[in-house]
C-alpha cells in the first residue's frame, strides 16, 4: 500500500488499523484547547509531528501514522487526510477549514476497479505554504515551498515553489504588478 502498488483496503491488518485511528480520532475529536490528553492522542495517533502544531478537531484520517507534519504546523477544522501513503506536510504550513489531502486513489479501468483492489500516491507539502479552506490536494502531488492554493481550489497537478493556484482546476494566477 505504503510502495503504491495494489492492495486489498479488506486486508484485516489494516482494517484494525483503521480502527485504531477512528478510536483515537473520536477521542481526540472530544477534546478542546487546553485538555491535556491532546499532545498524547496526537502523538499516539500521527507518524510524526514537530513543535507548536495546532490541530483544530474535527479531524479525520485513514491510518494517521503515514500523516507526519513539521514545526508549527496549522490545520483548521474538518480538515481529512486520507493517509493510505505517507503525507508530509512542512513547517509553517497552514491549511484552512475542510481542506481534503488524498493520497487514497483507485485504478482508472473498470475491470480492475471492479477487483476491489486499491492503490495509493504521497502527497508531500512544502515548508510556509498556504492552503485555503476547502482546497482539495489529489494523489501524488508535490506541493513546493512558500505556495498558495486558493480557497476551494482542487489541486490536480504539481504546484511549483512560491505559486499561487486558484479554481478547478487549479491554475497559476498570473500577477498583474509587472503592468502597474
Amino acid at each position: 500500500m505504503i510502495a503504491g502498488l495494489l492492495y486489498d483496503p479488506g486486508d484485516p491488518a489494516l482494517a484494525a488499523d483503521r480502527r485504531r485511528a477512528q478510536e483515537l480520532m473520536r477521542a481526540y475529536n472530544a477534546t478542546i484547547v487546553g485538555d491535556g490528553e491532546r499532545d498524547a492522542l496526537l502523538d499516539a495517533l500521527l507518524g510524526g509531528r514537530g513543535e507548536r502544531c495546532a490541530l483544530r478537531a474535527p479531524l479525520y484520517v485513514d491510518y494517521g501514522w503515514n500523516v507526519f507534519l513539521g514545526d508549527g504546523v496549522f490545520l483548521n477544522y474538518g480538515c481529512v487526510l486520507l493517509d493510505v501513503c505517507p503525507i508530509h506536510i512542512g513547517s509553517g504550513t497552514q491549511i484552512g477549514p475542510y481542506v481534503q489531502i488524498l493520497t487514497a486513489d483507485h485504478p482508472r479501468g473498470a475491470e480492475e476497479r471492479a477487483s476491489g483492489l486499491e492503490l495509493g500516491r504521497p502527497v508531500r507539502i512544502g515548508r510556509d505554504v498556504w492552503i485555503g479552506g476547502g482546497a482539495l490536494i489529489l494523489p501524488g502531488l508535490t506541493i513546493g515551498d512558500g505556495a498558495v492554493i486558493g480557497a476551494g481550489a482542487v489541486v490536480t497537478r504539481d504546484v511549483q515553489k512560491g505559486a499561487t493556484v486558484a479554481g478547478n482546476p487549479a491554475r497559476p494566477l498570473v500577477s498583474d504588478r509587472a503592468s502597474a
